[in-house]
C-alpha cells in the first residue's frame, strides 16, 4: 500500500512552500516520524517528518514550490525491510571494521554569534567515507557575516549528511563521525591499483591542491582548474596570493589528441556576438544579509543626504612631506583613511547625536567612537570596527585598518570585529565616485561617503586656482539629527581637513 505525503496546514496566512533540503534520499527505507526533508515558508522552516514506516518515492525535489495540501512524496508501506537488509549488511560493512565501538558522533552547525540563526555549507574539505582526526578541518561554514572552518569532534569515518550549499540552521546536523581510534586498513587488491596509478607525494594530505573560499573565487572567475596550481599555503592549501598570480596556461595535446583539443577550443571560444546567454547563481547568505537589511533601513528610517566639498591639497602636501618618514617609523603607509576618521571623532565629540541611535523610544548617546569602515571584500560588502578610534594614534588607526582590510580579503574577520560601530565610513573614490548617497548601517544613525579627489578650479580670494576638491555626503536618520546638527557637522569635518593641524592640537 502507497501513502500519500501532502503538505501540511501550517498557518493561517500561509498559502504554499517551497522544499528546502531532503534529508532522505529516493529509495531509501524510512521509519515513522523520522524526518524526510524541511519545507520553508516566508515565515519560518519546518520539518516533515515521515507518516509511515516504508520505501521513499519522492515527488517535489529541492526547490520546488508546493501549495498546502500538494503531494510532496510517496512512502510504499508494504515494502519489506528484510529486502534491504543485504544492502545494508553490505554498506555498513566497511563501517563495521572502522568502528569497533558503534558509536555515531552526530556534529550539528554551533553556535557562531548572537544574531546569527543559520548559515551555509561553502564547501567540503574532506570526502564522504573519508577517515578524520579530532580537530582536523573537514568543511567550511558561511555566515552572513564571516566564513568559518569547521573542525572534526572525533576521530573516525566522515559520513556527510548535508551537501555544499546547503542553507542549515544553528543546531541542525551537517554530519556524522563514525568513532574509531584508527585508520581502517585497505584490501591489497583495492589499494595496489590505485598506489600504481598515483603519483602524488607521500607528504599530501586533505589541505593539497584545495582552494580557500577567496581563491575559489578569483580561480572561477578566471577559468583555472584547482588542480592546476601550486599551493604555497599551510599543507599545501592554495591560497588567495597563489590564485591571484595564477595564469590560465593553454594545455600540450597529443597528435591523437589534436582534433579533440581543437573542436573543444571552439566551444569554448567567445561568444558570437548578439548571443543572448544567462546564467544563475544563488545569493550568498552574507548577500541576502546585505539586501535584507539595506531594504529595511530604506524602509524604516528616514533618511536624508547633505552634501559638501573639501580641499584635499593640505593633506595632500602634508602627506607628501612627512609620508617616507612617517613609514620609517611606524612601518605603515599614512593614507587618506586616517585623517578622516580622526576629524570624524572630533566632529562627533562636538554634536553627539551623530554618533546616537534609537533603541525603540528611547535615544542612546555614545561617548566613544567606534568607527565602521566599509571594505569591498570577494564574497561581498563586509564593514569591521575600529574601537575607540577616538583615543588612537595616526599610525594606529593605519595599523588597525590594514589588518581589518587583509582578514575582510581573506574571508577571516570575526564576529566582534564586524558587530558593534556607532558611524561608518565608506569610501566610493577608490572606484572612481564623484558622487553618491550612502545607504546608512544601521543601528546607526549616519554613514560619511568619501569620494574620488579631482582637479576643478575653485575661486579663492578673488583668485581662479585649480585644487585637488573631494565631494563629502552625510546619509543621516533625520528622526534623531536635524538638519542643523548634519549641517554642522559636515562643516566640521571640512574644516579639520582643510588645515590638518587642528587635528594635532584639538582645535
Amino acid at each position: 500500500m502507497s501513502k500519500e505525503m501532502k503538505v501540511p496546514t501550517v498557518g493561517e496566512s500561509i498559502s504554499e512552500v517551497t522544499v528546502g533540503q531532503w534529508f532522505k534520499k529516493d529509495g531509501d527505507l524510512v521509519q515513522l516520524d523520522e524526518v524526510l526533508c524541511e519545507l520553508e515558508s516566508d515565515k519560518a522552516t519546518f520539518e516533515f517528518p515521515s507518516e509511515a514506516a516504508g520505501i521513499l518515492k519522492i515527488v517535489a525535489q529541492e526547490g520546488d514550490t508546493v501549495e498546502i495540501g500538494g503531494l510532496i512524496c510517496t512512502i510504499e508501506e508494504g515494502a519489506s525491510q528484510a529486502t534491504s537488509a543485504p544492502v545494508a549488511a553490505a554498506s555498513s560493512a566497511p563501517a563495521a571494521k572502522a568502528s569497533a565501538s558503534g558509536e555515531v558522533k552526530e556534529m550539528i552547525v554551533p553556535t557562531v554569534g548572537e544574531s546569527i540563526t543559520e548559515v551555509t555549507l561553502a564547501n567540503w574539505i574532506k570526502k564522504d567515507g573519508d577517515f578524520v582526526t579530532l580537530d582536523e578541518v573537514i568543511a567550511e561554514v558561511d555566515s552572513d557575516k564571516a566564513t568559518f572552518e569547521l573542525p572534526a569532534e572525533a576521530t573516525g569515518i566522515l559520513r556527510q549528511v548535508a551537501k555544499e550549499g546547503d542553507v542549515l540552521e544553528i543546531g541542525g546536523l551537517i554530519c556524522k563521525i563514525e568513532v574509531t581510534e584508527a585508520a581502517p586498513a585497505k584490501e591489497a587488491p583495492a589499494s595496489a591499483p590505485a598506489a600504481a596509478s598515483s603519483s602524488a607525494p607521500a607528504s599530501e594530505n586533505y589541505a593539497s591542491g584545495h582552494a580557500s573560499p577567496a581563491a575559489s573565487k578569483i580561480l572561477s572567475e578566471k577559468g583555472i582548474p584547482a588542480t592546476a596550481v601550486a599551493g604555497s599555503g599551510k599543507d599545501g592549501r592554495i591560497t588567495k596570493e597563489d590564485a591571484m598570480g595564477a595564469q590560465k596556461t593553454a594545455p600540450v595535446a597529443t597528435p591523437a589528441a589534436a582534433p579533440a583539443a581543437k573542436m573543444e577550443e571552439k566551444a569554448q571560444a567567445a561568444p558570437v556576438a548578439g548571443s543572448r546567454n544567462t546564467r544563475r547563481e544563488k545569493m550568498t547568505s552574507l548577500r541576502k544579509t546585505v539586501s535584507r537589511r539595506l531594504v529595511a533601513v530604506k524602509n524604516e528610517t528616514a533618511m536624508l543626504t547633505t552634501f559638501n566639498e573639501v580641499n584635499m591639497k593640505p593633506i595632500m602636501d602634508l602627506r607628501s612631506k612627512f609620508k617616507d618618514q612617517f613609514k620609517e617609523k611606524h612601518g605603515v603607509g599614512l593614507g587618506f583613511m586616517s585623517f578622516f576618521t580622526k576629524a570624524v571623532c572630533v566632529a562627533l565629540k562636538e554634536w553627539p547625536a551623530v554618533n546616537a541611535q534609537i533603541d525603540g523610544t528611547e535615544i542612546v548617546y555614545n561617548d566613544f567612537c567606534d568607527i565602521s569602515v566599509a571594505v569591498s571584500a570577494p564574497k561581498g560588502l563586509v564593514v569591521p570596527v575600529i574601537r575607540n578610534a577616538e583615543a588612537l594614534s595616526f599610525d594606529q588607526i593605519e595599523k588597525e585598518i590594514v589588518r581589518l582590510a587583509g582578514k575582510a580579503r581573506d574571508n577571516k574577520l570575526s564576529i566582534e570585529e564586524m558587530t558593534g560601530g556607532t558611524f561608518t565610513l565608506t569610501n566610493g573614490g577608490i572606484f572612481g565616485s564623484m558622487m553618491s548617497t550612502p545607504i546608512i548601517n544601521a543601528p546607526q544613525s549616519a554613514i560619511l561617503g568619501m569620494h574620488n579627489i579631482v582637479e576643478r578650479p575653485m575661486a579663492v580670494n578673488g583668485e581662479v586656482k585649480i585644487l585637488p576638491m573631494m565631494y563629502l555626503a552625510l546619509s543621516y536618520d533625520h528622526r534623531i539629527i536635524d538638519g542643523r546638527e548634519s549641517v554642522s557637522f559636515l562643516v566640521r569635518v571640512k574644516q579639520l581637513l582643510e588645515d590638518p593641524t587642528r587635528l594635532m592640537f584639538g582645535v
